[in-house]
C-alpha cells in the first residue's frame, strides 16, 4: 500500500464513519422509544382506554440523525481533495459519535416521556421541546463539524 493510498484511506474511513455510527444510535434510540410505546399502549389496552397514537412520535425522533450523518458523510466527501485526510477521519469519527449519541439519548428521553403520556394522557407538547432540545445536540454538532472540515 502506498503513502497516497493510505491518505485515501483516512479519509474514506470518515467517510464511512460519519455514515454508519449514526445508524447504531438511531437504531438504539428508537428501538428504546419503541418498547416503552408498546408497554404504554399494552397499559391503555388493558386499561380499556385508547391507546395514544401520538408516541410513535417519540419512536421515529431519532430516525432524523441518520441524515445528519449522511450530510456530514457528504461534507467529507466533498472536502476529500481540500483537507487533509486524518483531519477528515477524525471529523467523520467523533461527528459520527456526537450524532450517535444524541439519537440514542434522545430515544431514552423519548422512552420516559411515552411512558408518561401513555400513563396520563396528557403532556405531548412539553415531551416532544425535551426530545427537540436533545436533537439540537446533533444538529449543533452536525454544523460545527462541517465548519471544522472547511
Amino acid at each position: 500500500m502506498t503513502f497516497m493510498d493510505t491518505t485515501k484511506l483516512l479519509a474514506e474511513l470518515g467517510f464511512v464513519f460519519a455514515l454508519t455510527l449514526p445508524f447504531f444510535g438511531s437504531a438504539f434510540g428508537a428501538t428504546a422509544a419503541a418498547m416503552a410505546t408498546l408497554g404504554a399502549w399494552k397499559k391503555c389496552f388493558q386499561e380499556n382506554r385508547t391507546p395514544p397514537f401520538m408516541l410513535i412520535a417519540f419512536v421515529g425522533a431519532p430516525l432524523s440523525q441518520i441524515i445528519y450523518g449522511m450530510i456530514l458523510m457528504n461534507a467529507i466527501k466533498g472536502a476529500s481533495g481540500a483537507t487533509e485526510p486524518s483531519t477528515l477521519l477524525a471529523m467523520g469519527l467523533l461527528g459520527g459519535l456526537v450524532i450517535s449519541a444524541s439519537a440514542a439519548l434522545q430515544g431514552k428521553v423519548g422512552a420516559v416521556a411515552a411512558d408518561a403520556m401513555g400513563e396520563t394522557g396528557k403532556g405531548f407538547g412539553i415531551f416532544i421541546m425535551i426530545v427537540g432540545i436533545i436533537e439540537t445536540v446533533a444538529l449543533l454538532g452536525l454544523v460545527f463539524f462541517m465548519q471544522a472540515i472547511r
